[in-house]
């Protein structure tokens, strides 16, 4: 016998076994009770939370010979025919591959006959949205004035697609995302069924996953069982097959974060990258979990609605004390923003490198949630004894008075050279073009770069501190590719020495601009 999908097995056939959508279930069965029944629903909602499940219960609830407190006996003829789906007073509909005028107007047709056996005939046409604009006109007055044998539910994902027409003449049943704890109690009592060993933390992450969808966590669920199969189904198998990250990763990436640690972050993601994780995946985790330390940040009543283990709680109120609720706020607005690009990015591992670059060195940004986390990180600097000077430098302190309380003694600007080799003269005279020769992203690099003179006459190429310094001093090949350019403009070989600054002020007071050097003599020259 083949084998039946989960979702499919335990598809509900009464009411009382649907979950998470009670006050719908509560409103159909009083009116089957009361004998109510309207002759038009919209049941509107995401995907998987049980639009197309009660409309069947609902169809056989209706025709029910013996129905029990208005939800289907399920063993009449009416209810076995309808759940065997060989009834011919249940027609389903699919909108996606019938939307045309000519499908529409073959039920307005049939409509006009009374049902072979039973009370009504229930139409129910799925993903309803997408009828055309003639199919819904031609529906238009069938749905406003039925036979009273008749009656119409439509099941839609995307409400605000069909015409103010069609929904002034429905029902309208909100269906709500069904919550973790209900997906996870569900997930629990069909795998007792099943007999098959869970962990409940594996269940809880499932139904996390699962956005809500009760069909998605069964099928996630389906995926997890068939991989591991006669095991125990365990929390970290479940991450490896769904391409998850444990939190304890973040937490991780978070410390490096906070000490500015770039190649720490990158070397946490190449382990991630290693892992076989699904990127996309790691950056939603990753925006969560700063969404929850913000929560831990802002309440102190907070366990009801992050869904995570006191073990787990404690070790994020820790985390949580380490940041500003403005820094956290930022690094949310930066994964946020990243989750939108990495979609259908070719290089999702590239973003998320510059995300992380952008959180550990906050000086590449201008708004006020960085220049704060900027003076966050000099706070906490001064708290360690480190002096920190106007020009981005810092001072170690030795714990004496005189180290913190000396006036600074203003730097004297560096002697002009009194000879500059020609061949430097001859990059510094070609700057521009060498630069046009280059590839993004070190032409932007070198744009922004000042040349100055180094011991022994050597030229000195001075990059401010971040994506450039990095780009330079530690990637491999990008130093050597730019004195092979050098070299090939000067025609020999040339030793450079590349620095890096915190901006131009630092640049200004401990280097020569050897650019207007030159430029200086040749005007000299000239007259």
């Amino acid at each position: 016998m083949s084998y039946t999908a989960l979702y499919r097995k335990f598809r509900p056939d009464c009411f009382e076994d649907v979950k998470g959508q009670e006050h719908i279930v509560t409103t159909l069965q009083n009116q089957i009770k009361a004998e109510r029944v309207g002759h038009a629903y919209l049941f509107c909602g995401t995907r998987g939370t049980g639009k197309t499940t009660i409309a069947k219960i609902f169809a056989k609830a209706v025709n029910c010979e013996h129905p029990v407190e208005g939800s289907p006996c399920g063993e009449c003829a009416a209810c076995r025919s309808i759940g065997a789906g060989a009834s011919m007073n249940v027609i389903e509909i699919d909108a996606a591959s019938n939307n045309g005028v000519d499908n529409i107007r073959e039920i307005v047709d049939e409509v006009s006959y009374s049902p072979a056996e039973g009370r009504y005939k229930v139409y129910i046409i799925d993903e309803v949205h997408m009828l055309s604009i003639g199919a819904f006109n031609a529906l238009l007055k069938t749905l406003e004035e039925p036979p009273s044998y008749v009656i119409f539910i439509l099941a839609t994902t995307e409400v605000h697609k069909i015409p103010i027409t069609i929904l002034s003449r429905c029902q309208r049943y909100d269906f709500r995302r069904i919550t973790i704890d209900t997906i996870a109690a569900r997930l629990r009592e069909l795998m007792e069924a099943e007999q098959i060993q869970v962990e409940e933390k594996a269940l809880r992450y499932i139904a996390k996953s699962a956005d809500g969808a009760m069909r998605d966590a069964l099928s996630l669920l389906d995926q997890c069982i068939a991989f591991h199969f006669g095991e125990e189904l365990t929390y970290d198998k479940v991450l490896d097959i769904l391409g998850a990250v444990d939190t304890e990763v973040f937490g991780r990436l978070l410390r490096h974060v906070l000490q500015g640690d770039v190649t720490g972050c990158i070397g946490l993601l190449e382990e991630v990258v290693m892992q076989g994780r699904e990127l996309g995946q790691f950056v939603t985790d990753l925006t969560w979990y700063l969404r929850n330390l913000l929560l831990v940040k802002s309440s102190d009543d907070i366990e009801n609605v992050i869904d995570v283990s006191s073990d787990n709680l404690a070790r994020m109120r820790e985390e949580a004390d380490l940041l500003e609720t403005a820094a956290i706020m930022r690094y949310i607005r930066i994964f946020s923003e990243l989750s939108g690009q990495i979609k259908y990015a070719a290089q999702k591992r590239i973003l998320i490198e510059i995300a992380l670059i952008k959180l550990c060195r906050p000086s590449m940004e201008k708004d006020h949630e960085s220049v704060l986390e900027r003076i966050r990180a000099v706070e906490e600097k001064l708290e360690k004894g480190i002096a920190v000077m106007p020009s981005g430098g810092a001072l170690e302190g030795n714990g004496s008075d005189q180290a913190w309380n000396r006036p600074q003694e203003p730097k004297e600007r560096p002697p002009l050279p009194k000879a500059i080799p020609e061949d430097v003269q001859t990059i510094v005279s070609k700057w521009s073009s060498i630069v046009g020769q280059t590839s993004m992203p070190m032409k932007q690099y070198l744009k922004d770069a000042n040349l100055s003179l180094g011991g022994d006459n050597r030229l000195t190429i001075v990059v401010e501190d971040g994506l450039a310094s990095d780009y330079f001093l530690r990637q491999e090949g990008h130093k050597e590719l730019l004195i092979q350019t050098l070299s090939e403009a000067v025609g020999k070989e040339i030793d450079v020495t590349i620095q890096s600054v915190p901006d131009q002020n630092t640049f200004a007071q401990n280097y020569v601009d050897l650019s207007q050097v030159i430029h200086m003599e040749i005007e000299e020259v000239e007259e």
